[in-house]
């Protein structure tokens, strides 16, 4: 998995007023995985059987989320110069915790139909600003 880029130093939101409609979170992932997913994506959305590309889908969640966890877990942990020990706990659990959840995701979505396939992608490009 490669590391996701650094984080880029943002102004706290100081008062109610400065802060957006909706709370939201967000994370920079690699820019060859965005690459990936606005592939797999298009191709999804641009064919007439979508369930043949449910698997690439999945692996694009998985490695989302994977992207994800490393970013708003791991990365902190590293940043706050935890110990070597510590920081090897949590880096085990997070992958026992990644591959459990990464084969409940794969068999979700390898049970969609088409068009929850297509909704799933849809979601997926409105979290993608």
């Amino acid at each position: 998995m490669a590391p996701a880029p650094r984080r880029k130093a943002t102004t706290p939101v100081t008062s109610v007023d400065d802060a957006p409609q909706k709370p939201f979170l967000r994370f920079y992932h690699s820019e060859t995985l965005r690459e990936k997913t606005l592939a797999v994506l298009l191709r999804l959305e641009q064919t007439d059987e979508p369930i043949e590309h449910a698997s690439d889908l999945a692996d694009v969640v998985i490695e989302l989320m994977n992207s994800g966890m490393d970013y708003f877990f791991m990365q902190p942990l590293k940043e706050s110069k935890a110990g070597f020990i510590l920081q090897q706990s949590a880096n085990l659990g997070l992958v026992g915790a990644q591959q459990l959840i990464g084969s409940v995701i794969r068999k979700i979505l390898l049970r969609m139909d088409g068009a929850q396939l297509v909704s799933v992608s849809g979601s997926i490009r409105r979290l993608m600003v």
